[in-house]
Parts: C-alpha cells; structure tokens; sequence
C-alpha cells in the first residue's frame, strides 16, 4: 500500500510560480513510476507529467511543456512539480499518483494509487 500527501498548493497570480511536493510512503518510492494530473471544475481529469523510477526521463502534457518540470528525490521519497509562468486555466485540484506496472504513463487508469491533491488557483 503506498500513501501519497500532496502540498504546495495556493493562490498565486498569473505570470507566478508554485512547487508542489509529492510525499510517499508504505512501498519502495523508486519502484514507482510518478505522474501528475489535474483536474478542474466540470473537467475530466488530464495528465499533467511523468517521470520515470529513475528520474532520468520526463513526460509533459503540451499546455504545461516548458513551463512545468517534473523531478524526484528517491532518498527523500518525493516527487515534485515546479510551475512556472502560471495561468489561469492552469487553476485546477492537483494529484500525484503512483504507477506500479509502467516506466511511464499519461493515462490515469495506469495509476494504482492516488493523493488527496492540492488545490491550485492562478488570479489573472
């Protein structure tokens, strides 16, 4: 069983930065491949980042591609998500999510296991 906290979140203005932290425990971090996804009001959830057990590669979703960068600490078993250059559509409830099974995946239903999320909302 692995449990997931997310912190970081806020209200930020547009142009603005947030780092998002993702804390696990109950299962071996770097057996894990990370992702981030988000999800707003009335909106499905979206795939965010990824990156795989190692840290060594990284996956972006095109809206947050060169704005966003997705890292891992396995020694501090955490994930985290620099924004920067935040807009408002970029308001949304935030989760980081484990995937057990593949190096990397963009698709929810690969994740096992799930934060509560953190709320991020960017004023314009």
């Amino acid at each position: 069983q692995v449990q997931l906290v997310e912190s970081g979140g806020g209200l930020v203005q547009a142009g603005g930065s947030l780092r998002l932290s993702c804390a696990a425990s109950g299962r071996t971090f770097s057996s894990d491949a990370m992702g981030w996804f988000r999800q707003a009001p009335g909106k499905e959830r979206e795939f965010v980042a990824a990156i795989n057990r190692s840290g060594g590669r990284t996956y972006y979703a095109d809206s947050v591609k060169g704005r966003f960068t997705i890292s891992r600490d396995n020694a501090k078993n955490t994930v985290y998500l620099q924004m920067n250059s935040l807009k408002p559509e970029d308001t949304a409830k935030y989760y980081c999510a484990a995937n057990q099974e593949y190096s990397h995946s963009t698709e929810f239903r690969h994740y096992n296991y799930w934060g509560q999320g953190t709320q991020v909302t960017v004023s314009s």
